[in-house]
Parts: C-alpha cells; sequence; structure tokens
C-alpha cells in the first residue's frame, strides 16, 4: 500500500524556521514528482512547491526565496521554511505522481494526511 507520511510541522513564531519532512512508502518514488501543497482554515488548497524525478523544481511565488524544497535517494522528500510569516499557517500536505513539477493538485496520485504548520507573531 502507497503511503505519504508528513512530519516536522509545529508551532513557531514569525521569522522562524521548520523543516517539513515526507516519507514515501509502498512504491519506488524515485521517477515521480513530488510537491507540497497547503490549505489554510477557509481557504482552497494551494500549491507550494515541487520537484521532478530529475531535480527540476518550482516555487509558489508566495514563498519563493524562502522555502526550499529537496529530495533524497530514498523516497523522502524535504520542505525547508524560513523567515516564516503568519499567512504561512496551513496544514501542509505532501503528494507524489507524474514526472514534472508541477502547480497543479490534480497531476498527483498520492498524497499524505498532511501536518499542520502554526506561525505566531
Amino acid at each position: 500500500q502507497v503511503q505519504l507520511v508528513e512530519s516536522g510541522g509545529g508551532l513557531v513564531q514569525a521569522g522562524g524556521s521548520l523543516r517539513l519532512s515526507c516519507a514515501a512508502s509502498g512504491r519506488t518514488f524515485s521517477s515521480y514528482a513530488m510537491g507540497w501543497f497547503r490549505q489554510a482554515p477557509g481557504k482552497e488548497r494551494e500549491f507550494v512547491a515541487a520537484i521532478s524525478w530529475s531535480g527540476g523544481i518550482y516555487y509558489a511565488d508566495s514563498v519563493k526565496g524562502r522555502f526550499t524544497i529537496s529530495r533524497n535517494a530514498k523516497n523522502t522528500v524535504y520542505l525547508q521554511m524560513n523567515s516564516l510569516k503568519s499567512e504561512d499557517t496551513a496544514v501542509y500536505y505532501c503528494a507524489a505522481g507524474g514526472t514534472v513539477a508541477t502547480y497543479k493538485g490534480n497531476e498527483y496520485d498520492y498524497w499524505g494526511q498532511g501536518t499542520q504548520v502554526t506561525v505566531s507573531t
């Protein structure tokens, strides 16, 4: 069974940092694109960052320069989040699917359960 499990969320003050991890199991994800999305209360899910199997990277404008996505060879993708703002507060979801780093959620086949990130001011 395919599983994506996020970890690393929590409460942090504005200006602080967090590192999210997403561990994939059940199959080899090295040939898949992996992405991070987030959903704040009362808002639609939005794209954050994605990385293709070949290392191509794509960021949402709202996080460019503050967040860094990376992946290792063992089915884990990371999201380093620096200079956090209150508007970054959301549940963050990991996704996997396809081969191209894309902002389109419907291009991803697998989703994790999410991890809460709360940024206090």
